[in-house]
C-alpha cells in the first residue's frame, strides 16, 4: 500500500477568494499538483501579488477579478472561464467584527451577502459549467468551527458559516445523483498574515485554547481540501470536516 499522493493534472478547479491567505495556499497546491486553477478574488491588489508569485505556472493558472455579492460579475466570469470545471472551493469570505449591540445592519449585510449569497451565486452560477465528462465533480465550502459553535463578537461571521454548513448538506443530498459531492471545511485558529500581524501574547491566548497547542497553518486546510476534492474521497459527501486542533472537542 503506498501513502496518499494527489493528482490533478488534466483537471481545473475554480478557487474564490483564491489569491490571498488560505485561498492562495489552496490555489498553490491544486498547480503543485498538477491541476489548472482559475482564481476568482475581488481585490485587484492581491490578484496582481498572486500573478507573481505564481508566474511559474503561467500555463495552468487563469486570474479574473469577481465580486460574489453580484450574480451579474459571476456570470461573466463563467462565461470567461478557460477550462471545464472539476473542482469548486468556495473561499471567499470577509468579517466585520463586533458585539450584536454594536453590530451595524451594513456589517450584518456586507458579511451574509459575501460570505453565504455569495457562495450561492458563485455555485448557481457554475453548477452548469462542470466538467460533463467527469465522473468526480466537487464542491468543497470553506465554512468555520464559529458555524458549529458560535463566537462572541461574530453574529454575522457565525451565522453565515452555519449557513455554509447548510447549504453543504442540502446540496450534497441533491447533487449527489448527478456526479457531485458537496462537502465543507470548518477551520479553527489558522495563521495567516492576517493574524500574524496580531501581538504574541494574543496569538498566545489563542494557540493555548488548542488542544494540539498551536495554530494551524494555511498548508493544513489545503491538504483537507486537496483530500476532498480527490478521487480517494469519492464517497464523503455532506460531511464537515473540522480542521482545527481539536478546538470544537
Amino acid at each position: 500500500m503506498s501513502n496518499l499522493q494527489f493528482s490533478f493534472k488534466n483537471k481545473s478547479a475554480v478557487v474564490t477568494g483564491g489569491a490571498q491567505g488560505i485561498g492562495f495556499q489552496i490555489t498553490l497546491s491544486f498547480l503543485q499538483a498538477g491541476g489548472n486553477v482559475t482564481v476568482w478574488d475581488y481585490s485587484e491588489a492581491a490578484l496582481e501579488s498572486a500573478k507573481k508569485e505564481l508566474a511559474s505556472f503561467k500555463d495552468q493558472v487563469q486570474f479574473t477579478q469577481v465580486d460574489v455579492t453580484q450574480k451579474d460579475s459571476c456570470e461573466k466570469a463563467v462565461q470567461a472561464l478557460a477550462w471545464p470545471c472539476d473542482v469548486l472551493v468556495n473561499n471567499a469570505g470577509i468579517t466585520r467584527d463586533k458585539s450584536f449591540g454594536k453590530m451595524t445592519f451594513e456589517d450584518w449585510n456586507d458579511v451574509i451577502n459575501t460570505n453565504l449569497t455569495g457562495l450561492f451565486n458563485v455555485t448557481k452560477t457554475l453548477s452548469e459549467k462542470f466538467n460533463t465528462a467527469s465522473a468526480h465533480k466537487r464542491i468543497i465550502n470553506i465554512s468555520s468551527v464559529v458555524g458549529l459553535y458560535g463566537n462572541f463578537g461574530q453574529t454575522n461571521y457565525a451565522a453565515a458559516k452555519a449557513g455554509v454548513i447548510g447549504m453543504t448538506k442540502t446540496l450534497g443530498k441533491e447533487l449527489g445523483r448527478k456526479g457531485f459531492t458537496v462537502n465543507a471545511i470548518a477551520p479553527g485558529f489558522i495563521a495567516t498574515a492576517m493574524t500574524q500581524a496580531m501581538p504574541k501574547e494574543t496569538l498566545d491566548a489563542m494557540a493555548a485554547k488548542v488542544p494540539v497547542a498551536r495554530l494551524g497553518s494555511t498548508s493544513d486546510i489545503a491538504n483537507a481540501v486537496m483530500f476532498l476534492a480527490s478521487e480517494q474521497a469519492s464517497y464523503i459527501n455532506g460531511a464537515v470536516l473540522s480542521v482545527d486542533g481539536g478546538l470544537v472537542i
